[in-house]
């Protein structure tokens, strides 16, 4: 991050992040740098919404646009935007005469890999989770990097950032919401489960899991069957799996 006339900007990078923070319209563009002679189609929808925005191109030499982006894979595009706009935590919770009866949240614990935290977010997007919490310390944060590997969806996701989410989830019991978290030791199997709803899905950090006093604080720890010689699924992967089976179980008729 870089400090740009008293601004805080980053710089978005890859043709998905860009084309999708345009698409979403939360972030404000400074300015979008494409590589000298980068004639690739697929620039032509964020030229045309750049030009009907009054937003600046730049062409500038691969090598420059690397050290901007500190990322060599940037697909020859990145954009000077406007820091991540997190939402606050009173946005996932529905107030009074609101629908709560089907909501359902994403908690990510200690997620350190950005790639990982980009295709979770993705994955919770696309299996309609209306929003994602995440900690603010010891854990990967939105970033350009996770916005790419999440191909840009992170621009349409509602995130959270708290200091506490064992706390965090207390208050979320408080209002309705049923915690349902993840452990590879855990008796019960996901799929031999009726999610309760309004629900919170718990995915924990790839090597240890969910923290003890966050696994604590669930209603409920499941476990994805799984067979073979590999222990376990990596944090990304098991994400999707419970993800679409909540996905899954939200769609029956009446829920």
């Amino acid at each position: 991050m870089k400090q740009t006339s008293d601004k805080q900007t980053e710089t978005l990078y890859g043709i998905h992040p860009v084309l999708e923070a345009l698409q979403a319209g939360r972030r404000k563009f400074y300015t979008i740098y494409i590589v000298q002679d980068n004639q690739n189609v697929r620039l032509k929808p964020i030229m045309e919404l750049a030009g009907k925005r009054g937003i600046p191109i730049q062409r500038i030499s691969h090598a420059a646009l690397t050290t901007k982006c500190n990322a060599e894979f940037h697909q020859g595009i990145g954009a000077a935007v406007s820091i991540y706009p997190f939402a606050d935590l009173s946005e996932m919770i529905p107030g009074p005469g609101e629908a709560v009866k089907n909501r359902f949240l994403l908690m990510i614990d200690s997620v350190e890999d950005p790639q990982n935290l980009g295709a979770l977010v993705r994955t919770a997007l696309c299996a309609g989770a209306d929003g994602i919490i995440i900690p603010k310390d010891r854990a990967a944060s939105p970033t350009p990097a996770a916005s790419k590997a999440s191909a840009g969806a992170l621009e349409h996701a509602r995130i959270c950032q708290v200091t506490n989410l064992a706390n965090t989830i207390q208050l979320l019991k408080k209002n309705g919401f049923w915690i349902l978290g993840t452990a590879i030791h855990a008796k019960t199997l996901l799929f031999s489960t009726e999610i309760a709803f309004p629900t919170v899905v718990v995915i924990g950090s790839e090597g240890k899991g969910i923290r003890p006093l966050v696994q604590k604080n669930c209603d409920l720890l499941v476990a994805i069957p799984q067979c073979g010689p590999v222990t376990s699924l990596n944090a990304s992967a098991a994400g999707a799996v419970i993800l679409y089976e909540v996905f899954r179980q939200r769609s029956k008729p009446g829920i």
